[in-house]
């Protein structure tokens, strides 16, 4: 499926935490328990949001102009990609994710890590992520992966 990616804006904020919200509740709810899906939660508030635009490169894949993905570049570690659940299987997290990487090659990273969800461990894989340990936040586990980029 065809897609814009661009820099996200501050303008973007409200519907960015719609899509990652909405992919906790129906996507990784299936490997969280409820209780760590609202803490996670907490972190995509519209103003958590906010904040993380001033740290961090933050993307945003549009179909229409709906705002249907995102993903983020903190130096060299991929975080807070999440895809619509009814645009999931589409494409649309590849294409953001070589958007990413290009940008991360771009800014002279060499080594591009992510802290996968149990749910996205697959997807990483299969985008060349090598899965280099298991991390645990109370009963939140994280699995730490990692790639190396041609520069």
């Amino acid at each position: 499926m065809d897609c814009l990616i661009r820099i996200a804006t501050r303008e973007d904020a409200i519907a960015i935490s719609r899509v990652v919200i909405g992919a906790l509740r129906e996507t990784n709810a299936r490997d969280y328990m409820p209780a760590i899906i609202e803490q996670v939660e907490q972190s995509f508030s519209p103003q958590a949001i906010l904040r993380l635009l001033t740290q961090r490169q933050v993307y945003v894949a549009t179909i229409d102009d709906h705002i249907v993905a995102t993903a983020s570049l903190d130096q060299d570690v991929v975080r807070s990609v999440f895809v619509n659940p009814s645009h999931q299987g589409q494409g649309i997290g590849q294409q953001v994710m070589a958007m990413i990487q290009s940008a991360a090659v771009s800014g002279g990273v060499k080594l591009l890590r992510v802290p996968s969800s149990i749910t996205a461990e697959g997807f990483y894989a299969s985008l060349g992520f090598k899965k280099v340990r298991d991390e645990f936040h109370g009963a939140e586990r994280t699995i730490i992966m990692e790639m190396g980029l041609e520069q």
